[in-house]
This record gives C-alpha cells, structure tokens and sequence, in this order.
C-alpha cells in the first residue's frame, strides 16, 4: 500500500520530483470525477477539451479527386515505351502522345456525361472529382492543347473543350493513379477519429470541419480559485510603501490559468489573519475545483495561513529536490458535494512558493499537469517503466533533447530548471542557451523563455556541445 501524501514522513526527507508527481497523482485521482460535458458550436471549440468520441460520417476526400490542375486520363491510353510506339525522325522512342479532350471536370461542378474511352482525357481541376474512366492526372505543365483544325489554344482551361485535342511530353514519366487523391484517403467512413479528451487545437477544428460536424460535445472548463496573502503585497496601481512588493505571482497564475482555458475565480489578496483566510477557503472549496496561492505556508512562514487550511481541510508541507521550488503545500479543502457526481466533496489545494520564477516552475511542473489530469485531457506521454500508472509525469510539457550551448551548473542532489533560448552558435546548429541570471527572483529569466532546460540529479556540470534535455514552452515561451 503507498503512503499517504498526508503521511508526516513525507515532510521529513526530500522528495525527487517523480516521486511528488506519482504521489500527486495517486491523491487526485482518488478524488476526480468525469468533468460535466455541454454542446458548443465549432467556432467555440477551440482550446476545449473533447467529451464524446467521433466516428466519421463520411470520407474524406469524399469523392476521388485531383491533387492539381491538369489532364485526367486512363493510364492504359498512354503509348508504352518498350512497345515500339512512334519513332521520333532519329530512330529514338518518342516520349509524347496525343489524346482527345472530351469535356471538363471543375471543382463544386463534376463531369456527369459519359466514361472516359480509350485515348480520351478530360480537363480537370485541383480537387475536381475524377471522371469514370480516369485513373490518373497528368500535370498542366506537360500538356499542350490543339484545335482540330490546327489553332494552338495555349496551356489554360477554356470554356468549350468540343474538337480539342492534347499534347502530353513526358509520358514515360507518368504512374498509374499520379496526382490522384483517393476517396477517404484521410479519413475512412466509420472509422473513429477522435476520442474523448483531444485537446481541440486548431488542426483539431479543422478536422472536425472536415467532417461536417457544427457542434462538439466538450467538457466544462474547469475553475480554479487563486488568492494572495501577506502584508508587503500589494495590487498593481497601488502606492507601493515601504518594504512592499506588487503582486507579479497572483497576475502570472491567473494568466497561465487563462491560457489552458480554466475559468479563474480570482480572490485578489487577502488580509492578514486566519479568519478572513478560512472564510476565503470556505467560499472557494463550493465555488472553485482547486484553490492555489503562492507564499505564506512554507516551513518558517507565518502559521495563519497553514492552520487556516488544516481547519479546512488536509495539509501537507512538501520539501522537492529541484530548483527553483523546492517548498511545495499539497492539500484537500472539504467542501459540501454537489447534487450531481461531478464533485468528490474535496477540493484539491496547491501553496507554491513566494519566489516569482519558483511559483512559474512548480506550476508548470505540478499544478498544469494536475489541472489537465482533472479536465479530461488524455495523456501527453506514456508512464516511464515501473512508474505508477497515474503519475502525472503523463501530463506534463513535452521533453526534447537538444545541445546545450554553454557549461550549466547544478548540485548533484537536485534538479535544476535553468530557463533557456534556442539559438544558431557558428556552426549552425541549435542549441539551447539560459536566459541569463537564474535566480529564483529573476522573473525576467522567463520572460525570455522558450523551455526549461532540466539539468538532472546527480549532474553537477553540462559541459558546452553534450546534449540536455529541456522541457517545450512553445515558440512564443510560456503561452
């Protein structure tokens, strides 16, 4: 039986980060419920998560159609080079032919006379429906159009294709079904496209479109519940006095948030003593599917906030071997179950730590997870062998390996997130580069970031030119 994150023991040792994200796993999925789902139209879907599983209606193409502009013809009309056909005035095989054009198919208007015949093509255009008969495009640029009686008609598509015939070059070139998109090629009728919790990104809209479909089954966003406290904090706008601090974390939270898509229940800041604290909690474990806040209940901190929470709920002061963000509060707020099974009746607590940079980090690492984990997305990575099955390892920004561009530092009994560039050095290559000073106070090391570069336990030193592995943010950094 694994221990309880609640277990006393955990605050006595430090914790590795797998094993904090195997633990955090394992308590919330004791407690998450399948999101309530709702019905929104296409336009709406974007950065919503799939709650319904999508089986096409129909293929896609749905028709056999022509990847370009061009001749559509049976390949069987075309002469064959070791048959002996045409010889050029030097002896040589000849490499063109000529076929009659026999009508027109258009993209939105198809040809609808008769079957192509032997040496017959027709005109055809991108993504026209290929004519029966026609196995293969021959792309406009080998083709040159006559008149039956002689006047050249230039490379374009014309009105009226009646007496026309056409030049092919190249024809030893041409395969059987080139230039040719087959009907459901993409996507087969009856085949299943999607599958509950697809994060819809824009690729993923496009196909449903392609689909016909006007409206998806999504689930509710979540909402999350964030609060500062402390007497040196203060709001943006404010007169800052003296030994005050404006309120960069509860800003960086919120927008983070609001990028996954979560809907914020923003608490501002709250005053400084136990009551109003708890009060807070209380109005937010009914109100919100996670509450977070950053400062105020690490070891050493004032104790307000630490007991506002254990009369609330459960508690559990972590200590993770990384860096920045070693200080970590796990709890469960209780909170009275909802009519429907949506609700577990506890509400999942995260106290991150006070430093911008380490609130940024042990959100990306810890709580983004947690929040994709308890909306339904499907995992983004497949558990590492011997790792617990819910670790939310799953969940987190995806790993790539690249070259590190100077020597990285780190102590051998830590993980160090350096906030890192991906730039050209003089040979070309990418590589990865720190943003610069790294101190867990340096937001603007963020400000630059692209990824995070993890220099593992155990490394003391990443030497310029070995390769490291970094943690993806998104071309724009932390979007």
């Amino acid at each position: 039986m694994s221990l309880s994150c609640f277990d006393p023991r955990f605050g006595e040792r430090m914790l590795s980060v797998d094993e904090a994200l195997s633990v955090l796993g394992e308590s919330l999925a004791g407690v998450m419920r399948t999101p309530r789902s709702e019905r929104v139209a296409l336009a709406q879907a974007p950065g919503r998560v799939l709650a319904e599983t999508v089986i096409s209606p129909l293929d896609v193409p749905a028709q056999t159609n022509a990847a370009m502009d061009g001749i559509a013809l049976a390949q069987a009309s075309l002469p064959d080079a070791e048959s002996g056909e045409p010889l050029s005035d030097r002896g040589e095989l000849s490499d063109h032919c000529q076929l009659s054009v026999i009508g027109s198919s258009l993209a939105g208007h198809p040809w609808t006379g008769r079957a192509l015949a032997a040496g017959e093509a027709m005109r055809i255009t991108t993504g026209a429906a290929l004519p029966a008969g026609a196995d293969t495009v021959v792309m406009q640029e080998q083709l040159e159009y006559r008149s039956t009686q002689g006047e050249g008609q230039g490379e374009g598509l014309i009105e009226s294709d009646a007496g026309e015939r056409v030049v092919i070059e190249g024809v030893t070139s041409i395969r059987r079904g080139q230039n040719v998109r087959q009907a459901g090629e993409d996507i087969a009728r009856g085949s299943q496209v999607m599958a509950p919790g697809q994060w819809l990104t824009p690729a993923a809209v496009g196909v449903l479109a392609s689909l016909g479909l006007a409206e998806v089954a999504v689930y509710r966003p979540l909402t999350v519940a964030v609060f500062s406290t402390g007497d040196e904090v203060t709001a943006p706008g404010e007169t800052l006095p003296a030994g005050g601090i404006y309120d960069a974390n509860r800003f960086s939270l919120v927008a983070l948030l609001r990028d996954q898509g979560i809907e914020v229940l923003d608490l501002g800041i709250l005053s400084d003593d136990e009551a109003s604290v708890s009060a807070a909690l209380r109005d937010a474990a009914t109100r919100a599917d996670m509450v977070i806040t950053s400062g105020g209940v690490s070891v050493g901190e004032a104790d307000h906030v630490r007991s506002a929470l254990a009369a609330c709920g459960e508690l559990a002061l972590w200590r993770i071997a990384m860096r920045p963000g070693r200080p970590l509060a796990f709890g469960m707020l209780r909170a009275t179950p909802a009519a429907d099974a949506s609700s577990s009746g506890q509400v999942p607590f995260f106290g991150l730590p006070g430093n911008p940079v380490a609130t940024m980090v042990t959100f990306l690492q810890f709580v983004l997870p947690a929040l994709r984990l308890l909306s339904g997305q499907q995992r983004l990575a497949k558990a590492e062998a011997g790792a617990s099955a819910t670790t939310l390892a799953q969940w987190q920004a995806p790993r790539l390996q690249l070259i590190a561009g100077e020597t990285l530092r780190s102590r051998a009994e830590r993980i160090d997130y350096h906030r890192g560039q991906i730039v050209l050095d003089d040979q070309g290559r990418q590589v990865v580069m720190t943003t610069g000073r790294q101190g867990s106070g340096i937001l603007t090391s963020m400000l630059l970031a692209e990824c995070l570069i993890e220099i593992p336990a155990g490394c003391a030193t990443l030497h310029a030119g070995e390769p490291v592995m970094v943690q993806w943010l998104g071309s724009r950094g932390i979007v």
